[in-house]
């Protein structure tokens, strides 16, 4: 059973789900423009699991982050999230702006993080991707939460997939765009943006397992390669066929990996 409540923390109501009763407990981190209900097709996990999936600031029922908060206010926000609910050393699965978060999480607070599951991750936009990438992806995220959810969709939600998916699983991903608020879509955007954390990586030490999908066309294949290469205790696996969303494209072959990881995380 799930339920959905909420916590204060440094000044915002952080809302958040809890799944599963089991001792060893799993922090789940959505990405950029969505909420906790990406992580739906996770709940399988919960048996012998703790799952905890928050909306981050400025998403879901979570109330909005002042304008200026950047990569390292996120951490500093989760950090105290994690202190309030008494979850650590909690294994972290973060998905893409997530997965930054994860990174940024454990360098902040390293004896908060138990291990790392990084989907589709960057260093940052800024520490993984080109400048002129990183401009174009900022601004034109920026003019469509102007004109709103139709435009914020079009052609970005195909983006984030293979072409084999299932269209319900498009239809999913739309109604998730649909709900998210611009306000704080802005400042994530902008904070991704600006994050770079080549150089904090080689000082993160919690055992991490890299998950990339063969068809992502938003982080590439050389992005996942360069994180797993300066993470000192890393593992890199790659999921056949899949793109960018791959917690929702193949949950089953995602699910199976991340549960592999923590029992060997767990059994050390």
């Amino acid at each position: 059973m799930s339920r959905l409540t909420s916590a204060q923390v440094g000044g915002l109501r952080i809302a958040y789900e809890r799944v599963g009763e089991g001792r060893p407990k799993v922090l789940l981190l959505h990405g950029g423009l969505a909420d906790h209900r990406a992580w739906t097709p996770q709940h399988e996990l919960a048996d012998g699991l703790t799952l905890v999936a928050w909306d981050a600031p400025g998403c879901g029922a979570s109330s909005d982050p002042p304008d200026s908060f950047r990569m390292d206010d996120y951490a500093a926000a989760l950090a105290g999230f994690v202190e309030t609910l008494g979850l650590g050393p909690v294994h972290v699965v973060g998905h893409s702006f997530g997965a930054t978060l994860a990174l940024a999480f454990a360098h902040h607070s390293p004896t908060l993080a138990r291990s790392l599951v990084l989907a589709s991750s960057y260093a940052g936009w800024a520490g993984s991707l080109p400048p002129e990438i990183v401009t174009d992806r900022l601004e034109g995220g920026l003019r469509a939460l102007e004109q709103g959810p139709v435009a914020l969709a079009e052609g970005f939600v195909e983006t984030l997939f293979s072409a084999d998916v299932d269209p319900a699983v498009l239809t999913e991903a739309r109604q998730l765009l649909a709900d998210v608020r611009p306000s704080g879509a802005r400042t994530m955007l902008r904070a991704m943006a600006l994050c770079d954390l080549r150089e904090e990586l080689g000082a993160i030490r919690a055992p991490t397992l890299v998950l990339h999908g063969s068809e992502d066309v938003r982080a590439p294949y050389d992005v996942a390669c360069a994180i797993h290469e300066a993470l000192p205790v890393s593992t890199l696996a790659v999921l056949d066929g899949v793109g960018h969303e791959c917690n929702l494209e193949a949950p089953a072959a995602f699910n199976a990996a991340v549960r592999s990881f923590l029992s060997r995380v767990d059994e050390r």
